[in-house]
């Protein structure tokens, strides 16, 4: 499946020492699952919990749902061992906490070889190095931290996130320069349904491929945030076919609802669409 066009509208953190959590995210209609062997597993549960997930994942079930398992960092007591553990896991990808610079990336892919990367971006220094940790060669995807970004800046939580803006766009500059996945931070709050919509819109409009989510309840809203609305796929089609239309008149633009369609709008329109049918074929 092209990365461009492949669903990341949801991405549940799930710990990974929770043998039912695990299980049920197998039934859940989220993209992708962060499988966490960092901040949601206790100290004391930490090599236990790569067991535990190194099982339910060989059973399998989680269908077309990304699989990507974050470990604890290098610096920490249990990174070097969760990542060769990983290494071994029927994952997709591999997560890595506070990257500061590629060379986090290296260390990281000398233990995992040939795995996928992801990074998650939650430093001030990592977001003033995004662009070169963006160009990383194994790297797929970025997830921003902004639970620990906000602990960093000392900032006041602030509906708008405008103290986070300024990174926000620098990874989100970075990750799209590189054609990379770029998913949002999480909203804590997640009995607030409204104010989860909100942001989610938020980061839909900035560019943002999707949200991590903190529960199961978050799963409706950002799926519906992060899709294509029926009027983006109709809009989207009549985009093509007056574009085509012109083309064969000899006309290098086309009008629709009294907007210019020039051949960059059919290139958006065509990954709209084609992202609505992956979206179709996640959830059959």
């Amino acid at each position: 499946m092209d990365p461009r066009t492949r669903p990341y509208r949801s991405v549940l953190y799930i710990p990974g020492s929770n043998a039912r959590a695990l299980e049920k995210a197998k039934t859940l209609p989220v993209d992708a699952v962060i499988f966490d062997l960092e901040d949601a597993v206790s100290p004391d549960e930490k090599v236990n919990a790569r067991g535990t997930l190194a099982k339910a994942l060989a059973a399998g079930g989680y269908g077309a749902r990304m699989k990507i398992v974050r470990i604890n960092g290098l610096d920490t007591p249990w990174g070097r061992g969760d990542a060769a553990a990983v290494a071994r896991m029927d994952c997709d990808a591999i997560l890595l906490p506070k990257v500061n610079a590629p060379t986090d990336l290296d260390a990281l892919a000398a233990v995992t070889g040939k795995m996928p990367l992801w990074a998650m971006m939650e430093t001030p220094r990592g977001m003033l190095n995004a662009t070169a940790i963006a160009a990383h060669p194994k790297l797929q995807g970025m997830v921003m931290g902004t639970n620990d970004l906000a602990k960093e800046l000392q900032t006041r939580y602030r509906p708008d996130r405008m103290p986070m803006m300024a990174g926000l766009g620098l990874c989100l500059l970075a990750a799209k320069a590189e054609g990379l996945i770029i998913i949002d931070g999480v909203y804590n709050a997640f009995k607030d349904v409204e104010g989860l919509t909100v942001e989610c819109a938020q980061g839909r409009d900035m560019g943002f491929d999707g949200k991590t989510l903190i529960h199961p309840a978050q799963v409706e809203a950002a799926n519906a945030a992060f899709a294509p609305t029926e009027e983006d796929i109709d809009t989207a089609r009549r985009q093509i076919a007056a574009f085509e239309e012109a083309r064969a008149a000899g006309r290098g633009v086309a009008v629709v609802d009294g907007r210019i369609v020039e051949n960059l709008h059919v290139v958006t329109a065509r990954e709209i669409l084609a992202k609505a049918d992956a979206i179709a074929a996640l959830s059959a």
